[in-house]
């Protein structure tokens, strides 16, 4: 299959081996991975904050960047960004009263899935041939519970992975508080839920964090590093990724120093 890789601007900017990581994993299982060189942001955040006018020129530039016969489908390491473009990019276009873009928009957006989506439904596989010799706890991001409802296929990966113990996060549906521009705007709030968040993550045991989206990864990392629990995060491409030949122990640039 040939795959279109969506990076998102957040692994462009700040997390890239996110979206290395699903390069590697899905060569490796056989597929041809394209990187359309046109991409940018996907317009998440402008719409999330009601800049509807200004999220216009950023979905109509990734329809173009996207819209292609070339290829079968598009991939995102992101929950939320995936989210923008199958719930958000036609209202947009619709709202501007650009019906064509609108139309164009859902076509590209019944292509696009988050990797897991990808992975479980579209590919028909959960033992990616992963190693990972870690203790782990999964964090189910809100965007791809809630918006993308992709339930436990993560957890479905997750246990496939050789060397791996997986183990459960209390109250793992619950907010970690992150929320994009709701961390800015409603910080006390979103300090209180990662302090819950971060309270049940080190309740486990667990040597590392994982989710499929790297902003909730930041926020949580960020908390984790600053009470020094020695907990790290690891996004869950990167565990995919890993093999017991590369023997890699990945993890986020805000993993904290042991």
């Amino acid at each position: 299959m040939k795959i279109a890789l969506f990076a998102t601007c957040l692994a462009d900017a700040l997390f890239p081996e996110s979206a290395k990581a699903t390069v590697r994993l899905l060569e490796r299982l056989g597929h041809e991975v394209v990187f359309p060189q046109g991409q940018t942001c996907c317009g998440q955040m402008h719409v999330n904050t009601g800049y509807f006018a200004e999220a216009l020129p950023l979905v109509r530039n990734h329809v173009e960047a996207f819209e292609s016969a070339s290829w079968d489908v598009a991939v995102a390491p992101s929950g939320s960004c995936v989210g923008s473009v199958r719930h958000q990019h036609g209202m947009i276009a619709r709202r501007a009263g650009d019906d064509a873009l609108a139309e164009r928009a859902t076509e590209l957006a019944n292509r696009t899935y988050e990797l897991s989506e990808l992975l479980v439904d579209v590919l028909g596989v959960t033992d990616v041939g992963a190693y990972y010799p870690h203790r782990v706890t999964y964090h189910p991001t809100c965007h791809s519970l809630r918006m993308l409802r992709v339930g436990d296929k993560p957890l479905q990966l997750l246990r496939e992975v050789r060397g791996m113990t997986l183990v459960e996060l209390p109250e793992a549906d619950s907010c970690c508080g992150f929320g994009g521009t709701f961390a800015l705007k409603n910080s006390e709030v979103s300090t209180a839920m990662l302090a819950d968040k971060m309270r049940n993550v080190t309740a486990t045991g667990a040597e590392m964090c994982t989710a499929g989206d790297s902003s909730c990864l930041m926020h949580i990392a960020g908390g984790l590093s600053r009470l020094r629990t020695g907990v790290g995060t690891v996004h869950l491409a990167q565990i995919l990724a890993s093999t017991q030949a590369t023997n890699e122990h990945p993890v986020s640039r805000a993993e904290v120093a042991r």
